[in-house]
């Protein structure tokens, strides 16, 4: 794409017009602002179905609080060209296919940089365009340093560089942002107006903080975020920390997944759920009807007594670490195999550990859009207990209540 100025940007407005109405457009953030509202620091868009109309909505960032207007296609076009090299100089544009990164250099210019979306089902295809590429592309982050709740939590430092030994928490907050927004694509829930999230043992909360961002931030979506903790004394320093930062939408509760009760839950989350804390947590996030569970199990001392193993394997089995193993393999294999029954697509996959725990197992559950027959799963869930002697796996038990 070449040209002169006004005609690169015409047709980076005129791609974002044709994707938002033909349903391709996921999200459009505008930055680097320029204008007269001094709290203002951007501006993100995305697609919403009000009463059967496709309408933009604007999420206008405040340092302090978000305010969200909808408008039709055409008024939002109209809005982009007053907007676009006057109030902000740089918008960032992801559609179905591609990712788009329009910018202004000092002199005016407009640069403008077409890559393939990787999460696209085209994503195999390695094919770049690149329009008009002043530097390398940045490399996308579903994580920006600058935000406030990292600086307040300890994660950045004032100049909002990565504090050093925070480095891995960092990673941690990117990866689990990263799986998050794939499950939220796949799901739909970006197209959703409001979300309901429950994280269950938030601790120091975080990824609580992280999803709750990204979720208002990032995709501009009402957002009620729930972070449940048993120590009272970390509830109320990550409730002090929503109130510094004027946050919307984000509470701390003291409770656990055992006894607390939920209802209408689109995202439940439970990280470090030590032994059947994690059936609870999966049991709960079922009942409610949630369209994405996340867990990171740890301990698995409930199967461990009861399995059986076969007499061949008695000699790999007879040391401890083994058996350990074995007992984990089995325990959430037979979690993956129940939530398979009770209407999700399962995924157990390495994770980046958490800093209580060398553990980096995770179960990703989405909820399956189209019913199906469950009676094979519900046979080998029924053949695996038969085969190792288990007696009770308590997520079983307590699906059955």
């Amino acid at each position: 794409m070449t040209g002169s100025p006004v005609s690169d940007l015409t047709s980076f407005i005129a791609m974002c017009q044709q994707t938002a109405s033909n349903g391709a457009l996921q999200r459009l953030v505008l930055s680097k602002y320029k204008g007269a509202e001094e709290e203002l620091t951007r501006v993100v868009i995305r697609p919403v179905e009000i009463k059967a109309q496709t309408l933009l909505s604007f999420l206008y960032e405040y340092r302090t609080n978000h305010v969200t207007k909808n408008l039709a296609v055409d008024e939002a076009m109209t809005q982009l060209q007053q907007w676009l090299g006057g109030d902000f100089h740089n918008a960032h544009m992801i559609t179905d296919e591609w990712e788009i990164q329009l910018s202004f250099s000092k002199k005016g210019k407009v640069l403008i940089n077409k890559n393939r979306n990787k999460n696209s089902p085209a994503a195999g295809d390695k094919t770049s365009t690149q329009v008009e590429l002043a530097h390398n592309r940045t490399k996308l982050r579903y994580v920006e340093q600058d935000r406030p709740y990292l600086r307040e939590l300890g994660i950045t430092d004032a100049n909002g560089q990565i504090i050093p030994a925070m480095s891995r928490k960092w990673k941690q907050i990117n990866k689990f942002i990263e799986v998050l927004s794939t499950a939220i694509q796949q799901t739909g829930l970006d197209k959703r107006s409001e979300l309901h999230i429950a994280d269950f043992g938030s601790g120091k909360a975080y990824l609580t903080f992280a999803v709750h961002d990204y979720l208002t931030a990032n995709l501009g979506v009402k957002t009620q975020v729930t972070g449940v903790e048993l120590r009272q004394g970390l509830v109320d320093l990550c409730n002090q920390t929503a109130q510094k930062l004027a946050l919307a939408g984000i509470k701390f509760e003291q409770g656990d997944v055992q006894h607390f009760s939920a209802q209408g839950i689109n995202i439940m989350i439970a990280l470090h759920a030590c032994d059947t804390a994690t059936d609870y947590a999966l049991n709960m996030g079922i009942r409610t009807g949630a369209d994405i569970i996340m867990c990171s199990p740890c301990c698995h001392k409930q199967i461990r007594p009861q399995l059986k193993s076969p007499a061949l394997l008695a000699p790999v089995l007879q040391h401890g670490i083994h058996l350990g193993q074995e007992a984990e393999m089995i325990t959430d294999g037979l979690r993956a195999l129940l939530l398979e029954a009770h209407g999700y697509d399962t995924k157990v996959f390495e994770f980046i550990s958490l800093e209580h725990t060398s553990k980096n197992k995770m179960i990703l559950a989405q909820k399956r859009k189209a019913a199906r027959d469950n009676a094979e799963v519900l046979q080998q869930i029924a053949d695996i207990k038969a085969f190792y002697g288990i007696q009770e796996h308590c997520l079983e038990t307590l699906l059955l209540n």
